[in-house]
């Protein structure tokens, strides 16, 4: 196989996996009682960090072992305009990690949750107007 073939078999194993965080996201808000919102959110965190690993990996960008939307964002080139407002980002960067774990974190709320998978959604369109079609077109 050659290497723009890996590389874009890589990309499409990063969409996979962020298409399968969204779905997962868009699925358990539908419940009813006992709505797990931390696990929504989180999701939705995770679909936009694979996007954006899968938007460098396609440039042939290297990037650290990061859940951090925003110093993945800055690593992005600069022909690359990603509609992305900062508190877009820092919203959901706060799902990676805190929202999982005990301690200090305010309950979320269904509206959290739903502001978090309508800025998964948002920045899944945005990227992949970048993506190669046959990316795009198995999904």
């Amino acid at each position: 196989m050659s290497a723009e073939a890996e590389c874009i078999k890589l990309v499409r194993q990063w969409v996979t996996k962020a298409e399968n965080d969204l779905r997962t996201a868009e699925h358990t808000i539908k419940l009813r009682k006992n709505c797990p919102l931390d696990t929504i959110c989180f999701h939705a965190q995770q679909c936009v960090e694979k996007y954006l690993k899968a938007l460098l990996t396609l440039h042939g960008v290297p990037f650290p072992k990061s859940h951090d939307l925003s110093e993945l964002v800055s690593l992005l080139p600069k022909h690359l305009m990603i509609n992305v407002k900062r508190a877009e980002l820092s919203a959901l960067n706060r799902y990676s990690v805190e929202a999982r774990y005990p301690g200090d974190f305010e309950d979320l709320t269904r509206k959290d949750a739903r502001e978090a998978i309508a800025i998964a959604r948002k920045i899944q369109i945005e990227i992949q107007r970048y993506l190669p079609k046959e990316v795009v077109n198995n999904i």
